[in-house]
């Protein structure tokens, strides 16, 4: 079986750290494994380990400056050549100019101006690793949905025994293999995926909404295309953006706009996962102009009607090979309103996070989850990033496609 790496473009950066010298180790198993490779160097690096050593082994140019004698090296076209990045070792100082934007050399230049995957493989001293300036900057980094390779456990630079040794090349190359292998887990399937809040006019000026950011639908349509499928997104009002080529991003505003856009593109998917926070109720009627104040006016009644409830219709009507996935973001009986909806809805997964977990609900850049299967199963995660708690929802859709084949 030919590995997941075969032709698939790869760029090196390396950091000045005394780990540099297990980039050319790095190198030599990504060729082998069939990648094409790319070095770029930090000045600094090129103290630790020979840009010709890098270069023979590469059998390319190793790039360690922008203005190269009266040229230009190009990290724009650079950066769009790459299938991925990974910037092994990462010092405490590069960590923080790719947390930052902080653009000084060839390395992080092209790392700003890449759309590809990056991963990062740290190395420093275990008190630079404890501090708090590189766990912030660990969780910038994070939330850029770039892939940290976790650090190693050993003997230090400085005689210290601890965290902070860089990967193994070889556990850094079976991570990358790993990734564009799971890129193949959803191609030829489409996924509806609805996100945000909806807004329901008053007037207009005002509306009833909720808190939802979008994040976690964004994450998870992030992740979707990432594994090759082609993503629908309905999203409500949000200022999140959504990067992948692979997703169609339709924005709505109401309820009803995102019924009716769901419905004209359910039929045709593999899988829908419902993570908007969709109003429950609408003004029944809706005035044309800015309602104004009346003198004297202490009260003013608002009626409201139902929305549809967009899972649920789409449940009625959902075929023997769909998959669908809910949310249940609840504040009190969380496991039991859980299971009531998967049933209610006709929810093969529901995903429960409660209000009352630290770090969890909305706006958040973390979510911590429960997973319900129709069948029973229950599976329980710790909090974590956004994009982390995606690949987790996604792997236990994907185990149930194969299950059902």
């Amino acid at each position: 079986m030919s590995s997941a790496l075969l032709n698939k473009k790869i760029i090196v950066g390396i950091s000045g750290s005394i780990a540099a010298y297990k980039a050319a180790f790095l190198i030599r198993i990504l060729i082998k494994k069939g990648a094409e490779v790319q070095v770029i160097m930090t000045p600094t690096a090129r103290e630790f380990i020979s840009p010709l050593t890098l270069a023979t082994l590469s059998k390319r140019k190793v790039h360690t400056e922008i203005i190269d004698g009266d040229s230009w090296d190009n990290h724009v076209e650079l950066g769009l050549w790459a299938d991925a990045m990974v910037v092994a070792p990462t010092t405490a100082t590069t960590l923080a100019k790719m947390a930052n934007g902080i653009s000084d050399n060839m390395l992080v230049a092209t790392y700003l101006s890449s759309k590809c995957p990056i991963f990062y493989a740290p190395a420093m001293d275990l008190d630079m690793w404890k501090h708090p300036s590189t766990i912030s900057n660990l969780e910038k980094l994070k939330s850029y949905n770039n892939y940290l390779i976790p650090v190693g456990t050993g003997e230090l630079a400085s005689g210290l025994f601890g965290e902070g040794r860089m990967a193994e090349p070889i556990d850094i190359a079976r991570t990358l293999e790993e990734f564009f292998h799971r890129q193949q887990d959803l191609v030829g399937k489409k996924i509806l995926i609805t996100a945000g809040p909806t807004y329901e006019s008053i007037d207009p000026v005002r509306f009833i909404g909720n808190h939802s950011s979008g994040k976690m639908g964004i994450s998870l349509a992030n992740e979707c295309a990432a594994r090759g499928a082609e993503v629908y997104l309905v999203m409500g009002p949000s200022f999140q953006k959504s990067s992948h080529k692979g997703i169609k991003r339709i924005d709505v505003v109401s309820a009803e706009d995102m019924y009716q856009a769901s419905l004209k593109i359910y039929s045709k998917v593999d899988v829908a996962i419902f993570a908007a926070a969709v109003a429950d109720f609408t003004p029944i009627e809706k005035a044309t102009q800015k309602i104004k104040k009346k003198a004297n006016e202490e009260k003013r009644t608002l009626t409201l009607i139902r929305t549809k409830d967009i899972a649920a219709e789409l449940g009625k009507i959902k075929n023997i090979h769909q998959i669908n996935v809910g949310f249940a973001l609840e504040t009190e009986n969380e496991e039991s309103n859980a299971l009531r909806k998967l049933i209610k809805k006709n929810f093969d997964l529901i995903i429960m996070n409660s209000m009352a977990d630290s770090g969890a609900g909305f706006k958040h850049d973390t979510n911590k989850i429960t997973i319900y299967h129709k069948n029973g199963q229950k599976t329980a995660f710790s909090l974590k990033q956004k994009n982390e708690v995606a690949k987790d929802i996604v792997n236990e859709v994907i185990k149930l496609q194969q299950s059902s084949i």
